[in-house]
């Protein structure tokens, strides 16, 4: 049987009379963020870059793993920028990688309230191949390209501006996948709570046989099997590699 009912707003608990009277509570808005420090550059696109120096290097030079081992010295701090992508690995970047990024992040951005700034060389080192089919021997072959040599702990690229790294997390996660070591996009605040807890975690540190322990009193004779860089890096570089697990 049909029965009717008194609808939601004049049920029991509402003012006086049985109806519902608005009420105004305290509301908390967060603060707007502040981008009274923040300069733009002239041209806030990344520029382009070459595909071969302007004096090319006639001297063909040999492979350095060095070039790309250990932590980077350089463009290791934003100087300008809120976000950008930080490698965690040394690798070569070719040309083809430059446009990638310059691409990416020029369709992505909003040049007018975002810029973007290179933080690495254009390619310099040049890189030998033989023509396919060359017999072995004949020396050195000619230069085929030029890469710019990264080590681990630098800045590839710095993006600013009035946004949020929310904005601008997704293309720089996209250009950090397609770069030929490991990296990530960070944010000032980001790489500055990275290196706190790197600190933490050796201060902290529970477990009294540590690399630089084991190494230094020579235990098992290992010091003939290291060579002097696992000595200089403390065993937390392995060639190109970071092992950022190890303390």
């Amino acid at each position: 049987m049909w029965r009717w009912r008194l609808p939601r707003l004049f049920l029991a608990g509402g003012g006086p009379g049985g109806v519902a009277v608005p009420r105004a509570g305290l509301k908390k808005y967060v603060l707007p963020p502040d981008y009274t420090g923040i300069t733009f550059p002239e041209r806030t696109k990344l520029k382009f870059m070459d595909k071969v120096p302007a004096v090319p290097k006639v001297r063909r030079e040999p492979r350095q793993l060095r070039d790309i081992r250990g932590p980077s010295q350089e463009a290791t701090d934003f100087i300008q920028g809120q976000y950008g992508i930080l490698a965690l690995g040394g690798g070569y970047l070719h040309w083809g990688h430059f446009e990638m990024i310059r691409l990416t992040i020029g369709r992505s951005m909003d040049p007018k309230t975002m810029f973007a700034i290179w933080r690495v060389p254009a390619p310099y080192k040049p890189v030998t191949r033989k023509s396919l089919g060359h017999r072995m021997g004949g020396g050195k072959g000619p230069i085929d390209h030029y890469v710019t040599a990264v080590k681990s702990g630098r800045l590839v690229v710095e993006v600013g501006g009035r946004c949020e790294f929310g904005e601008v997390k997704p293309f720089l996660t996209q250009v950090a996948r397609k770069l030929p070591f490991p990296a990530i996009p960070i944010s000032r605040d980001g790489l500055q709570q990275m290196r706190q807890e790197e600190e933490e975690k050796k201060l902290n540190n529970q477990n009294p046989w540590t690399f630089e322990r084991v190494v230094t009193a020579n235990m098992l004779g290992m010091r003939k099997y290291l060579s002097p860089y696992d000595l200089r890096l403390k065993g937390r570089y392995w060639g190109k590699f970071f092992l950022k697990h190890r303390v």
